[in-house]
């Protein structure tokens, strides 16, 4: 993870990398918001420290140049101005967070390490709710539908979308019966034996054509879909 750290005080900026690196953090350092823009613009790190004074173009204004590029990099400011309205400024910019000078070492830690999960969960969820290919078919999991051509939709469930989803994660392997149920159905769920065989039933009949064969029965295992061609 590369951090890109913003302050035109010399001293702050070695401290801050002196805490970071050794948490396996590479840092980028930066000693006004002109550099810090063009450092993020040149190496795209996964995190932004800014400092709010700073001569020339100063953290807010960098942060405004930031978030119409990427609304979604995590940015925190770390400043000694610490009024009420300095705070609400900076959240209402785009920053994630908003760190008082002076700070405690571990507290900075963690703050950057929650603004990065935070991240990383929202990379999580666009990725789940971006369509995927499937053979002939185009699933679409955030509108619960799948298409074969820019004219057709069907319609699909919740846990349909979960099924060819999974069938589409691990394409040419033979899915186990309890690993479709664990991960579509829940571990605490207790379904009947014939819960799952039903459900690819009705959902074959949805999605596949006379003679084809889109989800692949594997006798004495579960299910497959072979991957694209």
């Amino acid at each position: 993870m590369t951090l890109l750290l913003a302050d035109d005080d010399p001293v702050t900026l070695e401290t801050l990398s002196a805490c970071l690196q050794p948490e396996g953090f590479r840092t980028l350092l930066a000693r006004d918001g002109t550099e810090a823009l063009a450092l993020w613009q040149r190496h795209k790190p996964d995190l932004l420290c800014l400092d709010i004074m700073m001569p020339g173009m100063d953290g807010y204004e960098v942060c405004r140049r930031v978030r119409a590029q990427d609304p979604n990099v995590p940015l925190l400011f770390i400043s000694a101005k610490s009024e009420e309205i300095d705070v609400v400024v900076g959240l209402r910019l785009g920053a994630d967070d908003f760190v008082r000078k002076p700070f405690g070492k571990h507290e900075l830690i963690a703050r950057i390490q929650t603004a990065l999960r935070r991240a990383q969960r929202g990379k999580v969820e666009d990725d789940r709710t971006s369509s995927f290919q499937l053979g002939p078919l185009r699933i679409f999991p955030a509108e619960l539908r799948a298409a074969r051509d820019e004219n057709g939709s069907i319609d699909l469930t919740p846990r349909e979308v979960s099924i060819l989803r999974l069938l589409h994660e691990r394409a040419g392997q033979a899915l186990a019966r309890d690993v479709l149920l664990d991960v579509c159905w829940g571990l605490d769920y207790m379904p009947e034996s014939r819960t799952l065989d039903q459900h690819i039933a009705k959902l074959r009949k949805k999605i596949e054509r006379e003679a084809e064969e889109i989800i692949e029965t594997v006798r004495g295992v579960g299910y497959r879909w072979r991957g694209a061609v």
